[in-house]
């Protein structure tokens, strides 16, 4: 690869911009093709717009032509808030899912390395800690504390970013009073609609283990553009 490719490649990575590294194999000729620009690629299209999907590289033809598409998506990152018992549950859970997660809660009893060894804890008030978390549409955010201090000022910044999921632990009964309180602070219901409330698919969880389940399955059903219904 050219060093001016390779110096925009690693730019693009360290931006989080979805980019892929086309290499015609025939000629050795490369270029950079980004996410949003699929739509003028002619023949790449079809294949670009799945290896972007799936976060696949792959050897495909393209008008007799061996192409190889290597892909760099920006890693799926979930933002978890509130360091409770459900979420020392999700993160290994999420982990596992290929997520890299970050744990917000301002108690600091509650976020500490005894309980979520290994993870990456920020021990600040959402307002603040997501100043610089870059909620981009590779992010997931839960919001998981039942405090609503806590929650719905996450809340409020998650939706009006790109997050791809947003979901918020409580009863109907909660979320009915989370969501009068966003329109309160002047979001649309368009945007509170966005949120998955109670949070999960519903199977029927009982114990922070099996909601932590169907939370990882919702967010993946979202990510990956399904219903989450059977």
């Amino acid at each position: 690869m050219k060093s001016d490719l390779l110096e925009q490649l690693i730019a693009d990575k360290a931006a989080r911009r979805p980019v892929a590294v086309v290499t015609w194999l025939s000629s050795g000729a490369q270029k950079l093709i980004y996410a949003d620009d699929t739509g003028n690629q002619g023949d790449l299209k079809p294949v670009l717009g799945d290896a972007f999907a799936t976060g696949t590289s792959a050897t495909v033809k393209v008008g007799g032509d061996d192409v190889f598409v290597h892909v760099h998506n920006p890693a799926r990152r979930l933002c978890i808030v509130g360091a409770v018992h459900i979420a020392q549950m999700l993160v290994p859970m999420a982990e596992l899912a290929g997520y890299d997660i970050s744990v917000i809660d301002p108690r600091q009893a509650f976020a500490t390395e005894e309980r979520f060894p290994g993870s990456t804890l920020i021990a600040e008030w959402p307002d603040d800690a997501l100043k610089s978390y870059a909620l981009d549409r590779w992010t997931a955010l839960v919001a998981l504390s039942h405090d609503p201090k806590i929650d719905e000022p996450a809340l409020k910044i998650a939706l009006q970013s790109e997050c791809f999921y947003i979901g918020a632990l409580g009863s109907r009964k909660t979320h009915a009073k989370r969501c009068e309180n966003l329109r309160g602070a002047g979001l649309s219901d368009a945007q509170i609609a966005r949120i998955h409330g109670p949070i999960g698919l519903d199977i029927g969880s009982v114990g922070p283990a099996e909601i932590a389940i169907s939370i990882v399955g919702e967010i993946t059903a979202c990510f990956r553009g399904k219903s989450g219904d059977a």
